[in-house]
């Protein structure tokens, strides 16, 4: 599936972006990278606070392919989507699936069933996105890159 299918499929609407909405989404990411390390916080705030930073991320590549996801599903499909923006692999973007599922578990169900190894591995992965949407934004997009 390409994200023109995702579009006919009514998953994600046309946007158009710009170098200032993806300088705020990026800033976004490194506040939260930054938040999700702060000593004595519980571990469940620090894993919501790194997943954050990687679904603005993902949302910052989303807009800057020229789509929005819809109000449904929409953790899933931003998430599901950089597979086919800046071509995450399907191990890393199940990974991250896999920590929405349980930031949706400790948002809603239950508190402090995140490990420390839980939280460092998101922070990683958020660090590990981020690096990748840069990449990718310096290469197929650098006009959206403010200098």
């Amino acid at each position: 599936m390409s994200l023109g299918d995702w579009q006919r499929n009514k998953w994600l609407t046309p946007h158009k972006t710009s170098a200032e909405e993806i300088a705020a989404l990026l800033a976004i990411v490194e506040r939260d990278l930054a938040n999700s390390k702060v000593t004595g916080l519980a571990e469940d705030w620090k894993l919501n606070i790194a997943y954050n930073a990687a679904l603005q991320a993902a949302t910052a590549a989303l807009a800057a392919a020229g789509s929005r996801a819809t109000r449904e599903q929409h953790h899933y499909r931003t998430v599901q989507s950089l597979a086919l923006t800046i071509g995450w692999p399907a191990p890393k973007v199940d990974r991250f699936d896999r920590f929405r599922k349980k930031r949706n578990i400790i948002g809603y169900e239950s508190a402090g069933v995140v490990s420390e190894r839980e939280a460092r591995e998101m922070h990683e992965l958020a660090t590990e996105l981020r690096d990748g949407v840069m990449d990718w934004l310096k290469k197929r997009h650098p006009k959206l890159l403010k200098p």
